[in-house]
Order: structure tokens, then C-alpha cells, then sequence
């Protein structure tokens, strides 16, 4: 079995996932949603002509990466290799008290229940900070006697909700309304607070590491989330070794760890899937009208869309993107086509997705390897299975006064 990561196995393993995404980027940078042939197929014509033979249920059953042809099963290895990693230790949690996760829906309580399990820190913590609480399950959930909790939370209505709930359960917390980037936010950090931020996105746990590490925070929990949720268009690096590394990252490039549904229902992947079909073919519409071989970005359209006759569709997307429509398309070839592309883009997703674990890996370790410089002793690893939710890395960090 796998171990979780501490001390000098953070910057090792960082070193390796580096090389690894450096050398490879060819073929996971373009993506070919947008880009109708790619450069590494004439590096690898056997494994894109393959790919580009298979039927959108063969890339959805993911059969067994040794069927494919190379370089494939070799990179597949590697990645699984570089991203091997072990539960972090299990805390005896104190059962919940009763009816404490009313109003939670049922995964959101399982994974509170999975992140309060594994926050085994060396030293008992006094005051619990829940960092972008929503209404506070979190943190209600860790409160044990003799402990305070603090909630920060942008959204007011849900910080009267928590308030509420925690009267309710008679729980010595305090919710506050605060946006935690604004420069107030720092103050609720000093002192010996253990902060706590599940599936906080991009900014706004980044903000957390930086704030905690000059504010002397002593405890640190996260589970990074939306790597891709931050206001500038390229990724700032946070550790030395990641700055130093030759690695840019565009925004496209960090929404590559969120691109999987684990959790969607047949009904929603069925929209999904007409939806990016329908796309594939105005895409190939857009070509032949402008004459350009280039991609048209397009809004994000109401599902209600999917209703309307696909020449309709097609119609409305242009005048939306004041692009006019000249001669006779031939419809039914064009969602016809799409269809097929939508086939052929998944399947050389594929090789795509083998980077998608190492890169969230790469991230989530240039913040460990952060907070290490900043004097904490770091641990990675897992704090629930990947079914549960695709976001199952934590960050556990600690400090001595």
C-alpha cells in the first residue's frame, strides 16, 4: 500500500510529477475539444488512429490502458506510479450529536464525515476555524467540549443559517459575515487557531495558506478544490521549487484535474453529451463559414437548448455570436459530424486525462511544499475514496510555538 507523504518525500515526489508533466505536455496541453488534429498525432499515429476509431461507450467504459497501443500503457503506469498515495492516519472522532446532520445532503455529511476523521494532529486543538464555512456543518461537526469555533463566510444568508443552527444545538460558535480576501480577514487568524477549509476553491485557500503562515497559525487542514477559481490568467506558483520550475500553467490548463463527473446521474451525462455534440457540430459550421480552422468560443447555453431542432440551435448560436449564416448547410451531415467528433474527442481525451491526477498532484504539492517553508511540518495524503469525491487530497499542517 501507498503512504502518505511528509518532510523530504514532498520535494522528491515533486521533482518526479515535474519532469514527468514537463516532457509530456504536448499531450496534454492541446485540447481536442477545440483543436481538430493534434501535433502529437503525428508522433503517435498508431495510438491516434486507434483512438480515433473507438466509439464514444469505449471511451466511457475506460477499458484496460494495455489494449491501447503506445505510448499509452507506459504513461498510464507512470502516472499511477507518480500519484500513488496513502490514507493519512484515522482520529477517533467522537460520534456526531443527534440530528447534527440534518439539512446536509447525504454525500456532503460523508465527506465531513471523512475529512473530521483524518485530522490526527500532535497537539489537541483549542479553536476551531471553519475557512469559507457555508453554514458551518464542518465545523460543528469537530466541536468538541472545551473547544471554541468560528465561522467566516461570505454569503449572509448562510451565515444567519449557521447562527441559527448552532443556537440550536447550543454550540459555543460564532458565525461571521467576512470575504475572506479582503485584508480584514487576517485577524481571525492570530493566535492558536486550528483552521479548517474543505473544498475551498483556487483563491481563496491560497489566501488561507498565505494568511496563516504570517498570522502564526499553529494547525492547517485543507482539501484544495478548482485550482482554476483564481482572478489572474496564468498560475502564480507558491513554493521556491515550483517557481523555479519551467512549468506555465494557463487557466485551461488548471481546469484539467476538475474535467471528470464521478458523481452525474444518466440523465445529466445524456444532456452532457448532446450538449458537447451540438457544440461539435456548430464548431464545424463555424470553420466553413468564416474559413478559419479555428476554434469560436462559446457562452454557456440554458439546457432548454437541447430542445430546439438542431438547425434552430445552430441558427441562434450564430446570431448570439453575430456570426452569418451564408448558403445551404446540410444539417443533418453537420450534427451528424458532431456526433462523430464527439466520439473522437473523448477517445483522444484519454491520453489527456492520464495527466489529470499527476497535475492536481503537482499542484496540491506546491502548496505543501509552501507551507513547509513556512515552518510547518507538512503531511499529504488521502482522506476518503476517490467515489466519495475525485477532491480527496489533504493537506495536513502543523507547527510548534
Amino acid at each position: 500500500m501507498p503512504s502518505y507523504l511528509h518532510s523530504h518525500h514532498l520535494s522528491t515526489r515533486f521533482q518526479a510529477l515535474d519532469q514527468f508533466l514537463i516532457e509530456h505536455q504536448q499531450l496534454w496541453k492541446p485540447r481536442p475539444f477545440t483543436t481538430l488534429r493534434l501535433d502529437w498525432e503525428t508522433t503517435h499515429p498508431e495510438l491516434a488512429t486507434h483512438l480515433r476509431q473507438c466509439s464514444l461507450a469505449d471511451a466511457e467504459t475506460d477499458s484496460a490502458a494495455d489494449a491501447l497501443p503506445a505510448p499509452f500503457p507506459q504513461l498510464a503506469q507512470q502516472a499511477q506510479q507518480l500519484t500513488a498515495l496513502g490514507s493519512l492516519p484515522q482520529t477517533d472522532l467522537p460520534p456526531a450529536a443527534h440530528r447534527l446532520d440534518v439539512a446536509v445532503p447525504g454525500r456532503k455529511w460523508q465527506q465531513i464525515e471523512a475529512f473530521a476523521s483524518h485530522l490526527a494532529f500532535h497537539h489537541q486543538p483549542r479553536h476551531w476555524l471553519d475557512w469559507c464555512s457555508g453554514k458551518g456543518h464542518l465545523g460543528r461537526r469537530l466541536l468538541q467540549p472545551g473547544q471554541q469555533l468560528t465561522c467566516l463566510e461570505y454569503d449572509a444568508e448562510l451565515v444567519a443559517a449557521g447562527q441559527a443552527l448552532s443556537a440550536h444545538h447550543h454550540l459555543p460558535a460564532q458565525h461571521v459575515h467576512q470575504d475572506v480576501m479582503a485584508s480584514d480577514s487576517a485577524c481571525h487568524l492570530a493566535g492558536e487557531k486550528s483552521v479548517v477549509a474543505l473544498h475551498a476553491c483556487g483563491d481563496l485557500h491560497v489566501r488561507l495558506m498565505q494568511l496563516a503562515s504570517q498570522q502564526g497559525c499553529r494547525q492547517l487542514a485543507i482539501a484544495p478544490c478548482c485550482y482554476n477559481r483564481i482572478a489572474v490568467q496564468h498560475y502564480q506558483p507558491l513554493s521556491t521549487a515550483a517557481q523555479a520550475s519551467g512549468l506555465q500553467l494557463s487557466l485551461d490548463d488548471l481546469g484539467l484535474p476538475l474535467s471528470e463527473t464521478v458523481t452525474a446521474g444518466a440523465r445529466v451525462r445524456r444532456q452532457r453529451d448532446t450538449s458537447m455534440a451540438r457544440r461539435l457540430g456548430f464548431d464545424l459550421l463555424q470553420r466553413q463559414q468564416r474559413q478559419r480552422d479555428e476554434y469560436l468560443p462559446t457562452p454557456s447555453l440554458p439546457v432548454a437548448w437541447l430542445e430546439k431542432p438542431f438547425e434552430q440551435y445552430c441558427r441562434d448560436l450564430a446570431e448570439l455570436k453575430q456570426l452569418p449564416l451564408n448558403g445551404n448547410p446540410d444539417w443533418a451531415a453537420l450534427e451528424a459530424a458532431g456526433w462523430q467528433r464527439l466520439a473522437e474527442v473523448r477517445n483522444l481525451e484519454r491520453v489527456r486525462n492520464l495527466f489529470r491526477r499527476p497535475l492536481e498532484v503537482w499542484l496540491v504539492l506546491d502548496r505543501a511544499l509552501f507551507l513547509e517553508e513556512q515552518g510547518f511540518e507538512v503531511r499529504l495524503g488521502l482522506f476518503c475514496d476517490y467515489p466519495l469525491t475525485p477532491r480527496n487530497l489533504l493537506i495536513l499542517a502543523e507547527r510548534d510555538r
